[in-house]
């Protein structure tokens, strides 16, 4: 079969010389000053903080309180302080992070104590924002996948503490984000035009394989191609339209399973009768938001700039289990200057409140 179809790239790849000789070139930043939109050292006072970090991760107590209950908490969750959080968006020229906990959110805990820790969660994000005007911002915790209470926490979260989006497991037990029972949550947040930044979880199958590799290492990223997949394939994202999907880590590996994703899967009749091929598929995949955590190298980004354009792509980081530095040096050298301008801050604005534009 063939098509006359073709991948969007924007990917400055080819007019830069490699990371590796890029960084060795630099010889440190600590030394060189401050590394500029054009993944040049400058000598001097470091530019300017302007970033916006859509993946940055915060511990509020109550949350962390509930993890330990269930001893599901960890060293980064623990350890975690304001001040790191600072210090490290300081040394990358961060001026603003959108916070968010990470897995495994609420969904461990029965819907009353998933509304009471998210309401908690909330509140303590906003009070942190307040106290670091500009700093911080808030994709609201929700108690997922409890519906009525993730309702409630919606309205609360946007209507009472101006909230800037919400933030998303990939799948929480056996659910993924299409899945038909959390209709009456996106319908309401496709109402409000909100941005929903998604983050994997440790799928529910598949847990305790045999294969001596954490799960951290090849399943979050396929949580995330799962969930993408139900939002597409349950016709979700396309009834709405007015929900700006962020998905972490360049989109899991959703890169290498396009050609099944706008082929192969379009072919089954259940699929095909619903209206779904290459062109309906790929205007979703193609319409969502990605971030660069953990995906800031030239492997990642050649493959996601053949799939979206650079408009499509906003800076993470997932602090605190990476650093700010290692994202902005990683982007430097793979885009131009107005590229990066744009994957750093411009994209985020966009999809964000109009009160970060003014």
């Amino acid at each position: 079969m063939t098509h006359q179809h073709t991948y969007v790239s924007n990917c400055a790849c080819h007019r830069v010389p490699s990371r590796r000789g890029f960084l060795q070139s630099l010889g440190g930043l600590g030394a060189l000053g401050a590394l500029t939109a054009t993944g040049c050292a400058t000598i001097g006072e470091p530019a300017k903080p302007h970033r916006i970090d859509v993946h940055h991760h915060i511990s509020p107590p109550a949350w962390v309180s509930a993890l330990k209950k269930s001893k599901l908490d960890t060293p980064p969750v623990n350890q975690w302080t304001v001040e790191q959080s600072l210090d490290d968006m300081n040394k990358a020229g961060i001026a603003t992070s959108m916070t968010s906990p990470t897995l495994p959110a609420v969904g461990f805990l029965p819907a009353a104590e998933a509304a009471a820790v998210a309401r908690a969660s909330n509140e303590y994000a906003r009070k942190l924002a307040d106290q670091h005007p500009g700093r911080f911002g808030v994709f609201a915790l929700l108690p997922m996948p409890h519906v009525d209470e993730t309702l409630r926490e919606i309205e609360y979260a946007f209507d009472v503490l101006k909230v800037d989006g919400v933030a998303f497991m990939t799948s929480y037990g056996d659910k993924y984000l299409g899945d038909k029972s959390f209709e009456p949550v996106m319908n309401e947040l496709n109402r409000r035009k909100a941005t929903a930044y998604t983050h994997p979880n440790e799928p529910a199958c598949c847990r305790n394989l045999n294969t001596g590799v954490p799960s951290v290492i090849i399943e979050y990223g396929t949580d995330t191609t799962r969930t993408i997949s139900s939002l597409i394939y349950s016709g979700t994202a396309a009834r709405c339209p007015d929900i700006n999907f962020i998905f972490s880590h360049a989109g899991g590996t959703v890169t290498s399973l396009t050609e099944r994703f706008n082929i192969q899967a379009v072919r089954f009749p259940h699929l095909r009768d619903r209206g779904f091929n290459y062109d309906t598929v790929m205007a979703q995949l193609q319409r969502f938001y990605y971030d660069t955590a953990q995906a800031s190298n030239p492997i990642a980004m050649a493959s996601l700039t053949k799939l979206v354009k650079v408009s499509q792509i906003v800076f993470g980081t997932d602090y605190p289990y990476r650093t700010g530095i290692e994202h902005v040096t990683g982007l430097a050298p793979l885009f131009s200057a107005s590229e990066l301008r744009a994957i750093d801050r411009e994209n985020a604005l966009r999809i964000l409140p109009a009160r970060w534009r003014s």
